[in-house]
């Protein structure tokens, strides 16, 4: 063993000692924070506008302070690009993270310098699990990856600007630059697929041990990879590649293509990293969920998401959730956010300790003709057609057909499959069954013929990517939207 590798196990014990504490006294300490952060702000403009010196308890918080979107705080957003101090937390933050909205177009996320930590520690932390759960270190001494987008930031009025992958490059611990992959100038690439080329070259002899991205990413890389060495998978390649990293999207979707690219088992670690902060994390191998950040700063609510699509958004704490419950997700950060809907949908799987699921966006739902289908269930029944059929699947999406040519409307699958297959119908018909056991709204309407049975749209392979490609959202931090309640980017796809 290195001697790396002998610090590693030692700091991973501690570490994951003191995490596991926090969550045994998890209420105590969210009240506290709360406190904590209004205190630290409350000199702000944000916190003169919202009292935060009167307030003293949550109650009193969701008094004074409301449920904010990106379009509510736009507007103290450009007063910090204008070089304005203190307006959301104190002085001015160190970085945007600049994001991709479907209704707000570009977002700029603010990271000070008492969140940024945070992010780096919370990925670091999920490592340090495994390390104490599994005893396993082999990947700290080979080679590591973190598919990523490029580190080279804007400035705005002396704020760096950039994507959050690019940002967290630059923090990116010491003791990690030796073994770390693709060098700086590759990361500047802006061409994605010109990036993954050269990612590919500088990785191909090394002895890559652990690999980290977005999963569609890592398909791309694996398929490159395999392609240039002539390969049969990665486990011929990389015979000491022990441990995947990945996160930002469903994984199960991907899950059959990567173990066949992969060629044989590895360990993996979930992890749900956000520009607004790093919220979850897997801290056990065999144990479903994601550990809830508590060592963030980050103070939790959250929204049942019935009431939510009701228009009833009564805000809990972490003392009040439940198992199993779709809850859409609020956070109160030392970024400055403040009650802010992030727009992801989570659900709890464990309340000792706290571990939850992502099962969705607040935005993505079919609800065209009252069905309030959820990605949740789209993606669980997709997961179920993959498994019956042993489909292989590059990406899909799905849609409502209000205004067919012929015939009762319809939900619209479209998928893009690596092999096709001849059975389509049949697929579809079990999809169909499928979704109308898991919704009844969904199973209502198609006994009461309001619509038809789901159809399956094939397109061609390299149509998602294409797309994404032509539109400038090739790599990055965009994600194909699987569930949309308009056709908008369902019609683009085939056109």
């Amino acid at each position: 063993m290195s001697l790396k590798s002998f610090i590693a196990k030692q700091w991973a014990s501690l570490v994951v000692s003191k995490i596991y504490k926090q969550h045994n006294n998890a209420i105590e300490l969210q009240r506290a924070l709360l406190q904590l952060l209004l205190d630290s702000a409350n000199n702000t403009q944000f916190g003169k506008e919202h009292h935060f010196k009167d307030i003293i308890d949550y109650d009193e918080y969701k008094e004074q302070v409301p449920i904010a979107s990106y379009e509510d705080i736009r507007p103290y957003i450009e007063k910090i690009k204008a070089g304005e101090k203190d307006i959301l937390w104190p002085g001015l933050p160190i970085y945007f993270a600049k994001t991709s909205g479907t209704t707000s177009g570009e977002k700029y996320i603010p990271i000070t310098k008492d969140s940024i930590s945070h992010h780096i520690h919370a990925a670091r932390n999920a490592l340090f699990h495994y390390i104490h759960e599994t005893g396993k270190t082999d990947f700290i001494d080979g080679k590591m990856i973190f598919l990523q987008g490029s580190p080279m930031l804007e400035n705005i009025n002396n704020i760096k600007t950039g994507r959050l992958s690019g940002i967290v490059y630059h923090h990116v611990p010491s003791y990690l630059h030796k073994n770390r992959k693709p060098s700086y100038e590759t990361n500047c690439i802006e061409d994605w697929e010109d990036k993954v080329d050269a990612v590919v070259d500088e990785t191909i002899t090394e002895d890559m041990r652990l690999i980290s991205g977005i999963p569609p990413w890592l398909v791309m890389y694996f398929e490159k990879l395999i392609e240039k060495s002539k390969q049969k998978n990665l486990a011929s390649l990389f015979p000491n590649l022990s441990l995947l990293v990945y996160g930002g999207v469903n994984y199960q979707p991907y899950q059959r293509k990567i173990k066949l690219l992969l060629g044989k088992e590895i360990a993996s670690i979930e992890t749900y990293p956000a520009s607004e902060g790093f919220i979850a994390y897997q801290d056990v191998q065999n144990k479903d969920g994601l550990l809830l950040n508590l060592d963030a700063y980050i103070f939790y609510e959250f929204i049942e998401l019935d009431n939510y699509y009701k228009n009833k958004l009564e805000r809990i704490s972490l003392k009040d959730v439940e198992l199993d419950k779709n809850y859409a997700l609020l956070i109160t950060s030392n970024a400055g956010l403040w009650a802010y809907m992030i727009g992801d949908v989570v659900q709890f799987v464990s309340l000792k300790p706290y571990r939850i699921k992502v099962t969705g966006r607040t935005s993505q739902y079919i609800s065209a003709f009252g069905e309030h289908v959820i990605i949740e269930e789209i993606e669980a029944v997709m997961n179920d057609a993959i498994n019956n059929f042993h489909l292989q699947i590059n990406e899909f999406t799905v849609a409502p057909q209000i205004n067919p040519a012929e015939g009762l409307p319809y939900h619209e699958w479209l998928m893009e499959f690596v092999v096709f297959p001849k059975n389509i119908e049949e697929i579809a018909t079990y999809i169909d069954t499928k979704l109308q056991e898991k919704n009844s709204y969904y199973k209502d309407l198609r006994i009461g013929n309001i619509i038809t049975q789901a159809k399956i749209t094939a397109v061609e392979n390299n149509t998602f990517k294409n797309y994404l490609s032509k539109t400038g959202k090739l790599g990055g931090q965009n994600k194909i939207a699987r569930v949309r309640n308009d056709r908008n980017f369902i019609d683009q796809l085939i056109k």
